[in-house]
């Protein structure tokens, strides 16, 4: 959830730190701090966004070669100025960043307090801080040993970078079930939460393992250890990112940038993967366990959030076109209950960071009862990707805005070639529906790119709209997850209640908030039940609400009863949502610009969920 940076070397600290944590601030804006030692420990740190950051420091001694940065999601304490990370040990000798929680936090707490350890915030990190400095006076230990003693006795989980007034040339650094990676520079080290705020700098990274601590000194040198004492070596590994990547490139969000990027990002997650001339799909990562995959006696989805939405899809286009049983679990739920899971499964994480906690504890208890794991991901060498058996990249590029858009239809696309492929390797599907289909993929990029040209339309709708309390959005089949999501963007960002429902689920309930101020977005585009979508849209308008409908170009009918239409290009059925789900993201967008809210970063949320 927060974000983590750290330097150490012959440059100044400072500026490396306050980019990283500005690159980083989709990981976490309740409050933002950095350490910098130069002989003094000095720690600055403030409540709200980066920027008041920035603010604060001005005119202070800012002059140092090592330091430490952390922007924060808050779990333990209210966002505020005492519990906004750097915290430090009670001698002020350590200070540390954190990334996680510590469970067992309260135990050590009144442990310290008994030995005179006093706290001053609410967080768990300080509990932490203290510890390593208990065994640090306790037995006279270097920082690299006091900190490796005390997370033998924490539970939980942790990123946490650490310095030493008394050792000013050295970093500690560790994980367990939140990431962590080392960049190695010329002569001289980054630390990052992701690869974002080191590529400016360089592209060769070393991926922290779980238990793993990393002592960085100044002069160049890089070990790693295990908790248990057991040196690693490092293995290092180049990062494929454009710096052009992290920046808005003229647009006024990042979540406008990338859903305008979807064009691109999902031409670029089929290449080399389908070929329509050629008539096949290839995914690497299902061939090399083909026989396993195709014979399975079940498949589980485990996700939260907007995978489980493109999983919920995925159940739809393996069940329709591969015959092979779905289960879409959320991941959270998945992992806290007893499952019947066998060897004869196959689970498949899907996850943008790979990193999220719930999906990750899903993936051990399933490989601990022999299923397959297969890991569907965007953050090439995340800890889902590394962890799983096999998997497939979306190849979507780094997704800043904390609502999801173009890793959504990355994912999508992944499973929809992945449904593709085992529904031909199944024989379930003809070789000529087969084609229809490849065709029609490879004719999506350009589909999208047509159907963005209506955004000032959408804009328009928008202004309709903005001022409601309430939403409804409705679908069928392949198209009710894209209600789901359609809805979960509009929370998300504009903090519109809104719903997701089956169409026909309907008259069970939400019927009954149903008048003239709820606005009822339909996604009336599937040609198998249209004559239930147009009914649902008349019972609807019966009883005064407001009809927003996606349907097909050229749809003559709905056209008549809804308030307004959006058009989207005409395509096989099952591959629909690719193109319906992008007028709802464009109509969040345009909904929460007009209600002043911000867009990249809503209030409560951030991108990458790595505690419970």
């Amino acid at each position: 959830m927060c974000g983590i940076v750290a330097y150490i070397g012959k440059k100044q600290a400072y500026p490396i730190l306050i980019k990283g944590l500005r690159r980083l601030e989709y990981r976490g804006y309740d409050s933002a701090g950095v350490a910098l030692l130069n002989g003094e420990l000095n720690v600055f740190k403030r409540k709200g966004k980066v920027k008041e950051l920035e603010n604060f420091v001005e005119g202070k001694n800012l002059d140092a070669t090592v330091g430490i940065g952390h922007t924060r999601w808050a779990t333990h304490g209210k966002p505020d100025d005492i519990n906004a990370h750097p915290h430090s040990s009670g001698n002020g000798r350590i200070s540390l960043i954190h990334n996680g929680i510590i469970e067992n936090y309260a135990v050590l707490k009144t442990l310290l307090e008994k030995e005179g350890h006093t706290f001053v915030s609410e967080t768990d990190t300080e509990v932490l801080v203290h510890l390593i400095e208990e065994y640090q006076n306790r037995e006279n230990l270097p920082i690299e040993e006091a900190v490796r003693m005390a997370l033998k006795k924490v539970v939980g989980a942790y990123a946490i970078v650490v310095m030493d007034k008394q050792d000013p040339d050295k970093l500690v650094a560790a994980r367990k079930a939140s990431p962590l990676v080392i960049g190695i520079g010329e002569d001289d080290f980054f630390i990052g939460s992701d690869a974002t705020p080191i590529i400016e700098y360089t592209n060769k990274v070393v991926y922290l393992n779980d238990e793993e601590i990393a002592v960085i000194t100044k002069d160049g040198d890089l070990q790693i250890k295990t908790i248990g004492n057991v040196e690693h070596t490092p293995f290092v590994e180049h990062v494929e990112m454009e710096i052009e990547m992290l920046e808005k490139g003229g647009y006024d969000y990042f979540m406008l940038k990338e859903i305008y990027q979807q064009p691109a990002t999902i031409a670029d997650c089929m290449r080399g993967r389908l070929n329509a001339e050629e008539g096949w799909v290839f995914l690497g990562g299902v061939e090399e366990h083909s026989n396993r995959i195709i014979n399975a006696d079940r498949i589980i989805i485990a996700a939260c959030g907007t995978s489980w939405h493109a999983g919920l899809i995925a159940e739809y286009l393996i069940e329709d076109l591969a015959r092979i049983p779905v289960e879409v679990e959320y991941a959270s739920e998945l992992r806290y209950r007893n499952p019947i899971i066998t060897e004869k499964d196959i689970v498949i994480a899907l996850s943008q960071s790979g990193e999220t906690a719930d999906t990750m504890a899903a993936l051990e208890l399933s490989k601990e009862k022999g299923a397959l794991t297969y890991g569907i991901v965007n953050v090439v060498g995340s800890s889902i990707a590394r962890f799983t058996d096999a998997g497939s990249y979306i190849h979507a590029g780094p997704e800043i805005g904390v609502a999801s858009t173009k890793a959504f239809t990355g994912q999508v696309t992944l499973l929809t070639m992945l449904a593709l492929s085992l529904a031909h390797k199944r024989g379930t599907i003809s070789k000529s529906y087969f084609q229809q289909l490849v065709n029609e993929m490879e004719n999506i990029p350009a589909k999208v790119e047509k159907l963005l040209k209506v955004n000032p339309q959408i804009e328009f709708i928008a202004g309709e709209i903005k001022d409601a309390t309430n939403a409804l959005y409705l679908g069928r089949g392949y198209n009710f997850p894209i209600a789901l999501e359609g809805a979960l963007k509009l929370k998300e960002i504009s903090y519109i209640h809104a719903e997701g429902y089956p169409a026909a689920e309907m008259k069970h309930g939400p019927i009954a908030l149903i008048d003239e101020n709820m606005p009822v977005i339909v996604i009336a585009t599937n040609k198998s039940a249209y004559e239930k979508i147009v009914s649902n849209i008349q019972e609807v308008k019966a009883r005064k609400g407001m009809v927003i409908a996606i349907v097909t170009e050229g749809d003559k009918v709905i056209g008549k009863i809804a308030d307004y239409t959006i058009e989207i290009p005409d395509t096989d059925e099952p591959l629909t949502p690719l193109l319906s789900v992008i007028p709802l993201q464009l109509l969040s967008y345009h909904i929460a610009v007009m209600r002043e809210c911000n867009v990249d970063q809503p209030r409560n949320l951030a991108k990458s969920v790595t505690v419970e």
